[in-house]
């Protein structure tokens, strides 16, 4: 599904369009074995681990929360820094979630 970014341009009728998730990714784990995975969780349905067979149980959200642009979980390796306002975002993005502005290359 793809949602009109608020800072888009339309300049001579067209219009940037950005994807963005509107799922959201949730972190589940078996009781039995302590196995934990990162699931876009439907509700209502129950998840079962193929081991144990014992339903996963909820243990929490994952960082960033639904609708979000990244596909990347909060977490140390997935971050870097934006160079204009020195804000967390995911590597994954373009363009700085805190600013709005396009951060650097990744890894210059």
């Amino acid at each position: 599904m793809a949602l009109r970014s608020p800072a888009a341009s339309t300049r001579g009728g067209v219009g940037s369009i950005l994807a963005v998730s509107v799922r959201q990714k949730y972190r589940l784990r078996s009781p039995a074995t302590g196995r934990e995975i990162l699931l876009e969780a439907e509700p209502g349905e129950t998840y079962v681990d193929h081991e144990s067979g014992q339903p996963y149980e909820v243990v929490g959200k994952v960082l960033p929360l639904a609708p979000s642009p990244s596909q990347l979980p909060w977490a140390v390796e997935y971050l870097r820094m934006c160079n204009w306002c020195g804000q967390f975002a995911q590597r994954d993005l373009n363009d700085c979630p805190s600013c709005g502005r396009r951060m650097a290359a990744v890894g210059s």
